[in-house]
């Protein structure tokens, strides 16, 4: 695969993730997988990969500039998303790859829905 697919994934996951504030992985994982061939366990394992640098340091700061980022949340938040996410990542494991992709695909939906049709 060349490295400007991979480049090109990339900005799509940083453009959505700073743009709407939706987590870029929402979009990297299925180009991951539908692009570049990744399985499902590959393509979240590359992305957590990705997001343990501070890749979202630039948005961060522009939304900090503008008043917007709330840093007293935010770090309560870290505390539950390092938690969280160890627990996801350790029970994603033990599942068949089709099961993990459409759980992924349902939460995609159901979050979708919800952003759409509810308050």
């Amino acid at each position: 695969m060349p490295v400007l697919t991979y480049i090109l994934i990339g900005f799509a996951g940083g453009f959505v993730g700073g743009g709407l504030g939706l987590g870029g992985g929402a979009v990297m994982v299925p180009l991951l997988v539908m692009v570049a061939g990744l399985t499902q366990h590959q393509a979240q394992g590359t992305v957590v990969g990705l997001l343990t640098v501070p890749v979202f340091f630039a948005a961060a700061w522009r939304y900090y500039a503008a008043g917007n980022l709330k840093l007293d949340i935010t770090g309560f938040m870290i505390i539950g998303f390092i938690v969280g996410s160890f627990l996801g990542a350790h029970l994603v494991q033990h599942l068949p790859a089709a099961v993990l992709k459409k759980i992924f695909g349902v939460a995609l939906i159901l979050i979708g829905i919800k952003i759409v049709f509810f308050k």
